[in-house]
């Protein structure tokens, strides 16, 4: 979702058995098997109906989201653009709403770049629940998007029930681990053939003239980066570049601005322990865009936290292998496990 490299140029770095070096910590990792039941429900969840439209932001920005199930549990996904289609096999139990962030993917562009903060994204969240009158939702936050779900919840803490995070970001940038906790960026399994094209366009100035063809050809090559395996790419879909947002040269200055009110933020773990809602964190230990170690720190300092190490695993974990992350998901909105522990 957001690279390492583009975090870098803008000050920011933003299978199932897990064994931990010789570490004071130690977290917890459960094990989640799929049975008849969501592999059935999985088959059948891609023909549900799905609505969608938008939700009018109280500053007047239209976030478009899709809806699909009509389970009890209702289920609130920002980041729709990247895990809805891969999520939506869940609308078979529940209640699925998932829509785009403020200027990303179909929601509006936002010409005024102090109102793209990770506290509007805060705001909005709290204006889609309401928007659809629920009164409590689970929470489902990808990437950077893990750690806005928990400043959602620390503002909105009668209004949460449970919180999954995907290969969430480090609550407090920046924050180094070690090299068994986070993984190179070297070696992806891009055709050489498309990176030397993407850098041909870059040359050319085509990133201006002809930005969705630039899109494309870098997505042809970072789409990579977010896979542990190489082979599993076709598993991510066409692509974001069908959406103006998502073009690189919109997006460098969405980064820009939102990337500020993530400085701004004053973290710390004593306040993000307030959290007691259940949360399960699930991180591959592949990902290249928020390290391993991210993950399990979350894992390891909330109060009532799980983490569900996904071997090989990369930033899409989800999309790779959704016969781990799918079931997990379920049994974790069934039943609580058991907790990250200090040794």
């Amino acid at each position: 979702m957001i690279r390492r490299s583009m975090f870098r140029k803008i000050s920011i770095s933003l299978l199932l058995a897990l064994v931990i070096p010789n570490t004071a910590l130690e977290v917890c990792t459960q094990t989640f098997q799929m049975n008849k039941h969501s592999s059935r429900s999985a088959q059948t969840a891609g023909a549900r109906r799905v609505e969608q439209g938008y939700v009018m932001t109280d500053d007047g920005v239209r976030l478009f989201y899709q809806k699909a199930g009509r389970g009890v549990r209702t289920v609130i996904i920002p980041g729709r653009l990247f895990v809805f289609d891969d999520l939506k096999p869940l609308a078979d139990q529940y209640t699925i709403i998932s829509y785009d962030m403020r200027n990303r993917g179909r929601s509006d562009t936002v010409s005024d770049g102090s109102k793209i903060t990770i506290h509007e994204d805060v705001r909005d969240l709290e204006r889609v629940r309401r928007h659809f009158k629920v009164k409590k939702a689970s929470l489902i936050g990808y990437s950077y998007l893990g750690m806005m779900v928990m400043l959602y919840a620390m503002e909105h803490p009668q209004h949460v029930e449970r919180i999954v995070q995907l290969g969430p970001v480090p609550l407090i940038f920046p924050t180094e681990y070690s090299a068994h906790l986070t993984a190179s960026r070297e070696n992806t399994g891009a055709d050489p053939t498309a990176v030397e094209k993407l850098k041909r366009l870059k040359e050319e100035g085509v990133d201006k003239t002809n930005p969705k063809e630039f899109c494309e050809a870098t997505w042809a090559v970072n789409r990579y980066d977010v896979v542990g395996n190489p082979d599993n790419v076709a598993k991510l879909g066409k692509g974001p570049c069908e959406t103006p947002n998502e073009w690189p040269s919109n997006l460098a200055r969405h980064f820009q601005y939102h990337f500020a009110s993530v400085q701004s933020l004053n973290n710390s773990w004593e306040k993000v322990a307030k959290i007691t809602q259940p949360v399960l964190t699930i991180h591959g230990t592949k990902d290249r865009n928020a390290p391993y170690g991210g993950g399990r720190e979350w894992a390891l300092k909330l109060p009532d936290a799980r983490l569900l190490t996904v071997r090989d695993g990369a930033h899409r974990s989800f999309a790779e292998y959704p016969e781990i992350v799918l079931p997990a998901i379920r049994t974790f909105f069934t039943v609580s496990g058991p907790r990250g522990r200090k040794k």
